[in-house]
């Protein structure tokens, strides 16, 4: 499991994609590539039954036991022993696709200009620079926060996520 984990402040946010758009300027990413999604569901009855929207944005879960680690024949799909960050080393990487089938939340896309496999990396350049993912810093509500193992928000965000974007695709 990963060090790390992007959380949703749902309260905060409203739905802008900023962190979409970051992410790909970034990861200078071609249109129709996401590195990390954001989910708008609703409107859903709140608590007080007003109506409300519920957000996720769901970059890489970086697996415990990745999958798409498991099946990559070069080693290009990788682990970092330091922090758990799964990532691909383009250079490693031959294109065959099985990270993209072995995924079972579709994380790994296809960019066709350099016929290889990617993925969000958490942004690990920025991270090990002392600096957050690029979502998180382009989130104009601050509803995006990178939060390590010892927060509290972290285990509530690893069991919640999944089931979200399990229920909305």
């Amino acid at each position: 499991m990963s060090t790390y984990c992007i959380v949703t402040d749902e309260r905060r946010c409203i739905s802008c994609k900023a962190c979409e758009v970051h992410c790909k300027v970034k990861n200078a990413m071609p249109v129709g590539i996401k590195l990390g999604e954001h989910f708008t569901e609703g409107p859903v009855p709140g608590p007080n039954g007003a109506p409300l929207y519920r957000t996720l944005y769901m970059p890489c879960f970086h697996c415990e036991q990745p999958e798409c680690v498991d099946v990559c024949p070069t080693g290009a799909m990788t682990k970092r022993e330091a922090d758990g960050i799964v990532h691909v080393v383009a250079d490693d990487c031959i294109g065959c696709g099985a990270c993209l089938e072995a995924c079972p939340w579709h994380i790994p896309q296809w960019n066709e200009d350099g016929d290889k496999a990617v993925k969000c990396d958490l942004c690990m350049d920025r991270i090990d620079a002392g600096l957050k993912p690029a979502c998180v810093t382009g989130c104009t509500t601050h509803a995006l926060a990178l939060v390590g193992q010892d927060d509290p928000r972290y285990e509530e965000q690893r069991k919640r996520a999944p089931q979200r974007v399990l229920a909305e695709r």
